[in-house]
């Protein structure tokens, strides 16, 4: 069961890039953040927030080709300083459903089939149209059946 959560708003910077699930650029997308991170002047944490914008079609008619805006971020105490070849992004405040997901990569897609076939319609819930994110802390670890990071769907009452 999640974690039921009001997100206060934040601030981000960081690299993104469209992509679908069949073309799946999250590789090359962390490949040209994580390096230039460290540049991050005024970082909140190390934590990274990867978040995904979807359009208001992306679940309506659901196919893997559907592109999506895939972000690798941190958050910042505000957007006066930028890296180069970085942009920002704020998240607005509201309501989200917050998972823990502990396991590979593989067994992701799964997981995420569960919350939106199964969790979400029998909640008293339903899908708000704000961005989704997966926050990566101290225990994400890449390929490792021991990753940990929490998952966060923006949702609002039926």
């Amino acid at each position: 069961m999640p974690e039921i959560v009001t997100l206060e708003n934040k601030k981000l910077v960081g690299h993104n890039i469209t992509m679908s699930l069949v073309d799946n650029k999250t590789f090359q997308l962390f490949s040209g953040f994580m390096p230039q991170k460290k540049e991050i002047q005024n970082a909140i944490s190390s934590d990274i927030f990867e978040v995904l914008i979807y359009n208001d079609t992306y679940f309506k008619n659901f196919n893997p080709t559907n592109t999506f805006v895939k972000w690798a971020t941190v958050e910042v105490e505000n957007h006066k300083t930028l890296p180069k070849g970085m942009s920002t992004l704020n998240l607005e405040s509201g309501l989200y459903a917050v998972f823990k997901y502990k396991g590979l990569p593989q067994n992701f897609g799964t997981f995420m089939s569960y919350i939106f076939t199964s969790w979400l319609p029998q909640s008293k819930y339903q899908l708000d149209k704000r961005p989704h994110f997966n926050l990566l802390g101290e225990k994400a670890k890449r390929n490792s059946p021991d990753s940990e990071e929490t998952v966060w769907i923006p949702i609002t009452l039926k």
